[in-house]
């Protein structure tokens, strides 16, 4: 209880963006998992109208993201594909990238890995390109239902993925949710943002809350020294222990 009470700031990854504006008591519980819902449904369509996804990316110190999606665009135009996508669409960490688009466009980019300077390139296990402007079609529907909701300024910062600043009031909450799905998430400048301190100053304890650890995965490659406060806290352990 100690830890809520004193908490100064919150951040959550992608859709768990909404799990931290409701934590900092700027959505009703019940309408944020609406809204959830809402986006998920028209991001599940938005997916169905191309056969797109997202490939995860490690790349050495000399790979250029931007120059690599570029040619592999430009691939796409050459099989006759009309305004393909292939962007970066989550920055993880240094030399860790998520690159979304067309199919064609991540199968290009695995094919010529070496090429581009990837040590790493992985199909991760989603339906579409979440995060770019294939994402479109499910703006609209996800503005009608924050419209609808409820917003009150955040009693604590919340970070954003859209810019890796905070919210500053509602109608600021309202337009970036909106914007975060056709939106790269910027995970890696948020980290920045989160942790920037006078040298000498301590860091503050961290607690990633949900399945897996991904996140303190991620803050290990981003800030070691922050790191080292982190705790992960999973959510099912007490229902377990309670059974």
């Amino acid at each position: 209880p100690q830890v809520v009470e004193r908490c100064v700031a919150a951040a959550g990854y992608s859709v768990g963006e909404f799990a931290a504006l409701v934590f900092a008591g700027a959505l009703d519980f019940a309408e944020a998992l609406y809204a959830v819902k809402v986006r998920a449904e028209a991001m599940q369509k938005a997916s169905e109208a191309v056969p797109s996804g997202m490939l995860s990316v490690v790349g050495r110190r000399e790979a250029n993201y931007k120059f690599a999606c570029l040619e592999a665009r430009k691939h796409c135009e050459s099989l006759g594909i009309e305004n393909p996508v292939c962007t970066v669409s989550n920055y993880l960490f240094p030399d860790s990238r998520v690159i979304a688009g067309h199919l064609q466009a991540l199968e290009f980019l695995q094919e010529n890995a070496r090429k581009y300077y990837f040590k790493r390139a992985k199909m991760l296990p989603v339906s579409g390109a979440f995060h770019t402007r294939l994402m479109e079609p499910a703006v609209e529907p996800l503005a009608e239902v924050l419209k609808s909701i409820e917003i009150q300024k955040p009693l604590l910062c919340v970070y954003s993925n859209v810019d890796g600043k905070k919210y500053m009031h509602s109608k600021h909450i309202q337009k970036l949710l909106v914007k975060q799905v056709v939106s790269p998430v910027l995970w890696e400048q948020t980290m920045h943002s989160v942790y920037e301190r006078k040298q000498g100053t301590e860091f503050p304890y961290t607690y990633e809350v949900g399945p897996g650890n991904q996140l303190g995965a991620i803050l290990k490659q981003c800030n070691l020294k922050a790191w080292k406060q982190y705790k992960h806290v999973d959510a099912l352990e007490d229902e377990e222990e309670a059974e």
